[in-house]
């Protein structure tokens, strides 16, 4: 699968599904936001059992707002529309990958 851009209007949908998700808020001008996206699209790319969303902070400031993201990057991630884990800054691809499958 790919990565889901996030918006307000397609987040409902994402929250409803079965599958865990991680949800990257970042930005186009972030340093740390711009290494971490390899890692994101690599996951996306490779497992299905899970999906992943990035969230533009600055064209979607609602959500990032809702989700009281105050640094990015923040990856979240969500369990039946519950956040489980957060993490802030870079982070490993194992780490992430352990919170979505724990």
């Amino acid at each position: 699968m790919s990565v889901i851009h996030v918006t307000e209007s397609n987040f409902r949908e994402l929250l409803a599904g079965d599958r865990p998700l991680l949800l990257d808020f970042y930005a186009d001008w972030c340093g740390p936001c711009r290494m971490m996206a390899p890692i994101v699209e690599e996951l996306a790319e490779e497992r299905s059992d899970f999906a992943v969303g990035k969230v533009n902070t600055d064209h979607d400031p609602a959500l990032a707002q809702a989700f009281g993201i105050v640094s990015i990057p923040t990856l979240v991630v969500l369990k039946n529309g519950t956040e489980v884990r957060r993490f802030v800054g870079v982070r490993a691809k194992e780490e992430l990958v352990a919170a979505l499958e724990g």
